[in-house]
């Protein structure tokens, strides 16, 4: 057993130097305070007036002493004192006009409807190995500001601000946590997209001045900003350097950047709060959500590799193998029939499913989207004994059993609606509406208030408590339309309230999964997967689209956390037949499972599925804990995923095709990532079935396999065979 190090820190100031733990020194100097943690650095300068400034955030420097603190700020100053410049010296870490900032601030706060400008002064600075918590305030304002900067497994740093008023009544506008980037960084790379194809990366040049993108939808949406990044050139798969922000909250969101002539640029990202929305009275204070910054010097797999490595090392990640699930929804819909769906659950069960979803459709009255949500209780004309009898068969069969919810949205031919008018999140005159406040004439329930919360917490609860339920699906299909709590805008405590909603519901039944689901992918951000233990990446079922949806939701989220099933043969989201064999390998790249009516599948689609569960099982300790690597290849029709073991002694490659290939002859495919001096068998998984190609077939896959050493296998690659589009070969490398 090993045992974490004492925390240490360094600081140099002016009147002299001291090294060791706690409170930095009380010396009226400037002070300047670093930490590092899998080979990131963070440098920070504390002035006696003014905020703290990050001096360095990126590759890891080495041991350095107070000294060499002392003269890398001398080398990175850009004026001499007392110079005169009419510009900030370097920005802070809540940037400022009064600095000479002239981007955007880091902070905007109001009192008595008249901006409020802090005058900082530093309070105490404490630090350990791998985290800087900094207090500053100003004592006229009443105001006290505390920055934590703290370094997770991987080199994932998060930063948090927390605002505290002792005064008078102040509004909270905006907090957002904000790092400097070098001005080589001038190529952009963020997301948009729509419902069915999530997560659309977005390739620009850095605009200049301040800007900033925002969400305005009650969750962060499928068209959500999801990352921004910087890099010194296109962003890559394997090399190049990037610097990036994730925004762990599960609303509306400002990603930023200012890129000015005299200054750093700098990237942050912070809460999008309405007017009137956060009012603090005294003693009250506001905190930021934490805005995750990663650096990376090997391209975008080295970003996802330290967003992987720190979700890894949470208490909360899952670690049971994560189940092969069947979910009813494109099964059944909302034709719910108990003799047919208890014959689809023995289906799974035949083919080797291991944890069995009833999706939408369960409640009163719910035979389409339009009425019922909120009455959670089970519909007795549908299920006249229950859902007991299911619940008990699919344990019986071997399986885990899960049910679907929406518990954020009512409808408002529901008795709760018609009870309870007054716990909608709207505005009672514009209910009903036949505008924009109806999505799906669905509204939202008020989860602020705590009637309304402690319902859905008592009826959820018997739910998951009677039928002993081992998964939910927590949908959330709806943006929040001019929410209100009490008059005020309501998105920050409704998100706040649903969290803690999930959080309430896992600590009265340990063990219980939840999954986020919002219309497929448009809350899956790091906020929610605080309480939540998988995603559901997109209501796509379309193998196509999820390549490529699969491939940016795993930019963040280690594939173990990504809900990834293998629909019917025609998807329903776009109407496009693909081949089962891509079906299965797509899903391979998640957490794997099957959103089909596998009732209608003949013995030999059978067989083929039974093989594929034997495959998943087999392969998923490995999917799911080793490093994920994406080759870089020139073919826009070619996706090359691969998963490496922790060890290098193994590794799983998707090699897909997404349309026709542009040549005759493809490019051969590297697989990076393995052990460069080993020598590996590589063959074909064929158990997810043949793929299918034209003109070109490589001996090596005539022969069945090839041995080649991990150099070779990423620096030469394979030729692989004129695969036709929606086609996929899974190679599966192992150590000789």
């Amino acid at each position: 057993m090993t045992t974490e190090p004492a925390p240490t820190a360094t600081w140099t100031t002016e009147a002299g130097t001291t090294t060791g733990a706690g409170e930095i020194p009380t010396a009226e100097a400037t002070t300047t305070s670093s930490i590092s943690r899998d080979g990131v650095a963070v440098i920070v300068r504390h002035p006696a007036d003014g905020a703290p400034v990050v001096q360095y955030w990126g590759a890891g420097l080495g041991p350095l002493d107070a000294g060499d603190l002392a003269a890398l700020v001398d080398a990175d100053h850009r004026q001499t004192p007392p110079g005169t410049l009419d510009a900030a010296w370097r920005p802070s870490l809540v940037p400022a006009e009064p600095d000479g900032w002239p981007g955007r601030p880091g902070v905007q706060l109001v009192r008595d409807g008249v901006p409020l400008i802090p005058r900082w002064r530093r309070d105490s600075v404490t630090a350990g190995e791998h985290e800087i918590v900094s207090r500053i305030v100003d004592s006229a304002a009443g105001l006290r500001l505390t920055t934590r900067l703290h370094l997770e497994p991987g080199g994932l740093l998060g930063v948090r601000h927390t605002v505290t008023s002792d005064h008078s009544d102040l509004e909270v506008q905006w907090v957002e946590p904000t790092l400097p980037v070098p001005t080589r960084a001038d190529d952009v790379l963020t997301f948009s997209g729509r419902w069915t194809r999530e997560k659309a990366p977005r390739r620009t040049p850095l605009g200049r001045g301040s800007t900033a993108r925002q969400t305005r939808r009650g969750r962060p949406g499928h068209d959500q900003p999801w990352l921004l990044a910087l890099s010194d050139g296109p962003a890559r798969n394997r090399d190049g350097e990037i610097w990036a922000v994730h925004l762990a909250w599960s609303a509306d969101v400002t990603y930023r950047t200012d890129r000015l002539p005299d200054q750093p640029t700098l990237l942050g990202a912070g809460e999008l709060l309405r007017a009137g929305e956060i009012r603090l009275a005294p003693g009250d204070e506001y905190s930021s959500p934490t805005a995750w910054f990663a650096w990376s010097d090997a391209g975008l797999d080295g970003i996802g590799a330290r967003f992987h490595t720190y979700l890894r090392s949470r208490e909360r990640h899952p670690r049971a193998p994560r189940p092969l699930v069947l979910n009813t929804w494109e099964a059944v819909y909302f034709d719910h029939d108990p003799a047919t769906v208890a014959r689809l659950a023995e289906r799974a069960a035949e083919i080797g499913v291991e944890r069995f979803v009833l999706d939408d459709g369960w409640f009163p009255a719910r035979r389409d989207d339009t009425r019922g949500l909120g009455d959670w209780s089970v519909d007795r004309s549908v299920w006249p004994d229950g859902l007991e009898p299911l619940a008990g068969r699919v344990r019986e069969l071997g399986m885990q059993f899960g049910l679907w919810f929406e518990p954020e949205m009512v409808s408002l031919d529901s008795d709760l609606a018609r009870e309870h008018p007054d716990w909608l999140l709207h505005d009672p005159v514009q209910v009903p509406s036949p505008g924009g406040l109806s999505w799906r004439t669905q509204y939202v329930l008020d989860l602020a208030r705590p009637e309304a919360y402690a319902y859905l917490l008592e009826r959820m609860g018997a739910l998951v408590g009677g039928l002993g339920l081992a998964f939910v699906k927590w949908d959330h299909n709806r943006d929040l339309v001019d929410a209100r709590h009490d008059g005020r805008p309501g998105v920050h405590v409704q998100t706040v309230a649903a969290l803690r909603l999930m959080a309430e519901l896992k600590a009265r039944f340990p063990g219980l999964e939840i999954e986020s689901c919002s219309s497929g992918g448009a809350r899956c951000d790091l906020g929610v997967l605080e309480v939540a233990d998988r995603v559901w990446a997109s209501d796509s079922n379309d193998a196509v689209e999820r390549q490529d949806i699969q491939r940016w939701t795993e930019l963040l989220l280690p594939p173990e956390l990504i809900g990834a099933h293998a629909g019917p043969p025609t998807a329903h989201s776009s109407g496009r037949t693909v081949d089962l064999s891509f079906r299965l390998a797509t899903s391979l790249t998640g957490s794997a499972g099957f959103e089909w009516n596998v009732l209608e599948c003949d013995e030999a689609e059978v067989a083929r599925l039974r093989r594929f569960a034997g495959l998943y099982r087999e392969l998923r300790p490995l999917l799911h804990t080793g490093t994920v690597v994406h080759s870089d290849v020139r073919d826009p029709a070619l996706r090359v995923r691969g998963v490496v073991a922790e060890d290098r002694s193994a590794g799983v490659w998707t090699v897909a095709t997404v349309a026709s290939m542009e040549d005759a002859r493809p490019e051969p495919v590297r697989l990076p990532g393995l052990d460069p001096r080993r020598r590996y068998r590589v063959r074909v998984r064929d158990e997810v079935g043949t793929a299918k190609w034209g003109w070109v077939t490589p001996p090596w896959l005539t022969a069945g396999e090839v041995v080649l050493t991990g150099r070779v296998l990423e620096r030469v690659g394979l030729q692989i065979p004129a695969l036709w589009p929606q086609q996929a070969l899974v190679l599966h490398v192992t150590a000789v």
